[in-house]
């Protein structure tokens, strides 16, 4: 039977915690976003709103995860040793 890895240290960026990051940043900060820029826009029908929350929410994600990618980027090089 395998031992269970219950921590773990990973070398370099932590890929795991970029996406549960993203995700959550991007509900969070998305959703009031998406309900902010969509009141001034008419959106008659169920499909217009679907496609304006998709087209935002996708630009909303794309920065988020860039920002978040670059920020575990910093810490996972500062955590590095030097190199000789």
């Amino acid at each position: 039977m395998p031992e269970v890895v219950e921590e773990v240290e990973p070398e370099g960026v932590d890929y795991g915690w970029v996406m549960q990051v993203t995700f959550v940043v991007t509900i969070l900060a998305g959703a009031p976003i998406v309900a902010i820029l969509s009141s001034g826009t008419p959106l008659p029908t169920w499909g217009a709103r679907a496609a304006f929350a998709v087209r935002v929410g996708a630009v909303i994600w794309i920065f988020v995860a860039v920002g978040v990618y670059l920020y575990a980027r910093r810490v996972a090089d500062e955590k590095s040793p030097e190199d000789p």
